[in-house]
């Protein structure tokens, strides 16, 4: 179950100088503030179903979530990776659809609720945070192409490899430099990469030998990060 929770205002947020909403006009920012709902959500808690309909969107404030989707052999298939500073539900509400995903959390997760109406006259009235988010959809648009083709065309060992750097980028490291800032079971995994849990175990024991990473259950750390790049047939 959810909590509700007091969080600092959108003006001095943590998440100020990367959350699409904060480059919003004064006037609609002080809109977002005083009429946002903010909750607490637990590991494992989901803040939105597949298949819902919308009525605003979530601006997360910190914390890790996955958006994923169940596929017609019944199994959940990751297909995005989110943190502090994120957007949440925008493409549902803006096309008028359901949820095409459901949005799982990771570990504690503190989110900001915007009602749709509140949202969608501030697009209509403010350029600067209607060009962001086209923006920002020309990304999803340009991140789900790539995966495509390289489902297509990358062979598993090189999309495990990326995947690792793709979840580097996301969450960062721990303070010790090496380790992966979260925590993700084998078959979460296997889901980003888009093959099987077998695969994922049996590559990541092949990683390790190589000098590659370490493993220490859901720990993840980088012994060699040319060598990744290099694996994922990455320019540098």
């Amino acid at each position: 179950m959810k909590t509700y929770c007091v969080v600092s205002d959108c003006q001095h947020c943590e998440q100020r100088f990367t959350s699409l909403l904060c480059r919003s006009s004064t006037e609609h920012l002080q809109q977002f503030n005083a009429q946002k709902v903010s909750s607490h959500y637990k590991k494992g808690q989901v803040i939105f179903n597949e298949g819902a309909y919308p009525f605003g969107i979530y601006c997360i404030n910190s914390g890790k979530i996955k958006l994923s989707r169940q596929g017609d052999d019944g199994k959940e298939h990751i297909t995005r990776l989110l943190r502090g500073g994120d957007l949440l539900g925008y493409r549902a509400l803006l096309s008028g659809g359901r949820y095409n995903a459901s949005a799982v959390v990771l570990e504690d997760t503190q989110v900001c609720f915007i009602p749709k109406e509140l949202f969608v006259t501030a697009l209509k009235n403010d350029a600067t945070l209607s060009f962001e988010v086209m923006k920002l959809l020309s990304t999803d648009l340009q991140r789900a192409e790539l995966k495509i083709t390289h489902l297509a065309q990358k062979p598993v060992r090189e999309r495990l490899a990326e995947t690792l750097l793709f979840i580097k980028e996301t969450y960062g490291y721990e303070q010790d430099g090496i380790t992966l800032n979260v925590r993700l079971s084998r078959e979460e995994i296997a889901n980003l990469v888009g093959t099987a849990t077998e695969s994922t175990i049996r590559l990541l024991s092949e990683f390790r030998k190589d000098g590659l990473i370490d493993l220490d259950g859901k720990k993840i750390s980088f012994l060699d990060m040319q060598g990744l790049v290099k694996t994922a047939n990455l320019q540098d």
